[in-house]
């Protein structure tokens, strides 16, 4: 059973995600400050997080921080105010998702199943793809750039595997979105897929100001360029 970590101190929204998540057939552990989190978090192993940004003790943002130290699991943010900045930051540190209160249970429901869909998928098989110089051993979920291990997000894993897997093809920003998360692209901002695309150039491009891998095509999207 799917066990899920919730950082929350809003004790009406606890309880109707609780209610909703334990619907679906998954568990679901409660921390409502920084502290406990730390206690609880030290204690179990967790195949979803969500984090709400703003809490009596700290911020969501810290304890992203502390768990990508140690873990790729997927993070979902939870944020009070559709701010652009706050969205950024959030996907900047490690998070894969993020939700605006308030927000349909719905479309809540949906999104933690994309991701744990997603994360279900890392990993499968026993390929392995190469090109320019940047390996994915997709057998245990690690990048290579010549031979150097490299750190990835979930979500910054999934997104250069998608390119690797279609090279010198352009893909559209709606095509990426949809295959990224899983779910109605509307629910997602482009500006998701531009820190995403800016954070992997920093990790894999020689210059990330002049990119040769991921290319942006005007007008149409971005490809993988296998030619140098």
């Amino acid at each position: 059973m799917k066990q899920l970590f919730l950082l929350e101190d809003d004790l009406s929204l606890i309880n109707g995600l609780s209610f909703a998540v334990k619907k679906q057939g998954y568990e679901i552990v409660i921390a409502r400050t920084t502290l406990e989190a730390d206690e609880l978090w030290a204690d179990g192993k967790y195949d979803l997080v969500i984090l709400d940004v703003s809490l009596p003790d700290g911020s969501g943002f810290d304890f992203c921080r502390k768990i990508r130290q140690t873990s790729k699991v997927p993070i979902m943010f939870l944020t009070a105010a559709d701010e652009e900045t706050d969205i950024i930051m959030g996907l900047d540190i490690g998070g894969d998702d993020y939700m605006t209160k308030p927000f349909k249970l719905a479309v809540f429901l949906s999104r933690v199943n994309a991701l744990l869909r997603r994360s279900e998928n890392f990993g499968t098989t026993v390929t392995e793809l190469n090109s320019g110089g940047i390996s994915i051993q997709l057998l245990k979920g690690e990048v290579y750039k010549r031979g150097e291990p490299i750190e990835l997000t979930a979500g910054e894993y999934k997104l250069l595997r998608l390119f690797m897997e279609n090279p010198d093809r352009i893909l559209s920003q709606e095509q990426i979105l949809g295959r990224l998360w899983d779910c109605n692209e509307s629910y997602i901002d482009g500006n998701s897929l531009t820190v995403y695309i800016r954070r992997l150039r920093t990790k894999i491009e020689d210059n990330p100001g002049e990119p040769k891998r991921i290319v942006t095509v005007r007008g149409m999207g971005y490809k993988w360029n296998t030619v140098d």
